[in-house]
């Protein structure tokens, strides 16, 4: 099989770096260009010093630059561009395709095409959807809650809402617990992006845990919408995310009272049944831990239960399965590929 040629918007932040890693690594994909107006001329190494020895002397290229790049044949994109400004660029990109007959494949990592309509997502963001008329060509689920997208493209959904997404629909699709969700998340520094803020600079998060934007975090909304989309039912859940003392990772625990006395044992394996079929989820035999997935697309799962209520355990790498890892595993389906295509490397670990 060729390669297919492949373009990144919104270069230079971390999910961008991690798109860069893994589609270097990807065999079927080979990078033309890189989005970033403000470093447009500059070297991506100077940026990413990691990828040094597998992007040589390339350099970022401003929108007009990629636009050109669109001929008769085929181009996966990634948007790794803010919320609220990718839609607009994906738009232009988008109808230049149509106009000179590209078959362009797009997945969104920001979330522009996660809500269902330009109201529900200006509810949430408070800005105007910068391509309403774009949303019907999107469809929005974690990849292994949906096997098949009728629409040409996808948005991603959020490295919170993937995680808390992996505990809820199989909840709400199997029938095992009620719709009252309560959910308690940590997530890793580079989650609130690479400008520094006070919930991110290392000596405010070093050695400390705090919650942020209780029962009010604007991927709450974006899970129930999903959740609904795949599922039919749309829970209650009550969120509250906190800021951990480390750069990636997500940890969530989320409870709710069961339907019928079940046993660790049969929810187990009603989970394994749920996920026979999804490659990169692991039903673990005790409470999952944060290093044993950082760097890889894996999802670990692990439960508790007294018979009368749940507790469900999902950690997940926030930059890889919650973003960039996620998106690939979409690409890699959009184009025909096996899913796991060049996101088979296996966890850092001693991190």
């Amino acid at each position: 099989m060729m390669t297919i040629p492949t373009i990144v918007l919104g270069g230079t932040g971390y999910v961008a770096g991690e798109l860069l890693r893994l589609i270097v690594g990807h065999p079927h994909l080979t990078i033309v260009g890189v989005m970033s107006e403000s470093q447009a001329g500059m070297q991506i190494r100077t940026i990413f010093p990691q990828l040094q020895s597998t992007l040589g002397d390339m350099c970022f290229s401003t929108r007009a630059e990629l636009l050109d790049l669109l001929k008769e044949g085929q181009i996966a994109l990634f948007s790794a561009a803010p919320h609220g400004v990718s839609a607009a660029l994906v738009a232009d990109f988008v109808a230049t395709a149509k106009q000179v007959n590209c078959q362009l494949s797009v997945v969104d990592i920001s979330a522009d095409f996660r809500y269902s309509s330009a109201s529900d997502f200006e509810a949430v963001y408070e800005t105007p959807h910068g391509a309403p008329d774009l949303l019907n060509e999107f469809s929005c689920a974690v990849p292994e809650h949906q096997l098949s997208a009728t629409q040409p493209h996808v948005g991603h959904p959020g490295c919170f809402a993937t995680a808390l997404l992996m505990a809820t629909v199989p909840l709400m699709q199997l029938g095992i617990s009620d719709t009252d969700l309560y959910a308690v998340g940590i997530t890793g520094s580079t989650g609130s992006g690479r400008t520094p803020t006070a919930g991110t600079h290392h000596p405010e998060r070093h050695s400390n845990l705090f919650a942020y934007k209780a029962l009010a975090h604007r991927h709450t909304p974006e899970v129930l919408g999903i959740c609904k989309s795949i599922t039919g039912i749309q829970p209650e859940l009550k969120f509250i995310p906190h800021s951990g003392p480390f750069s990636r990772g997500i940890y969530v625990t989320l409870q709710s009272r069961l339907k019928e006395p079940l046993t660790e044992t049969e929810i187990r394996d009603a989970l394994h049944d749920f996920y026979a079929a999804s490659p990169f989820v692991v039903i673990r035999e005790n409470a999952p831990r944060i290093k044993d997935v950082i760097g890889s697309n894996y999802c670990h799962i692990g439960i508790a239960t007294d018979e009368k209520s749940i507790a469900v355990f999902v950690v997940i790498d926030n930059l890889v399965k919650g973003a960039a890892g996620g998106a690939m595993q979409w690409m890699n389906r959009k184009l025909g590929l096996a899913e796991t295509t060049g996101l088979l490397a296996p966890a850092l670990a001693w991190v």
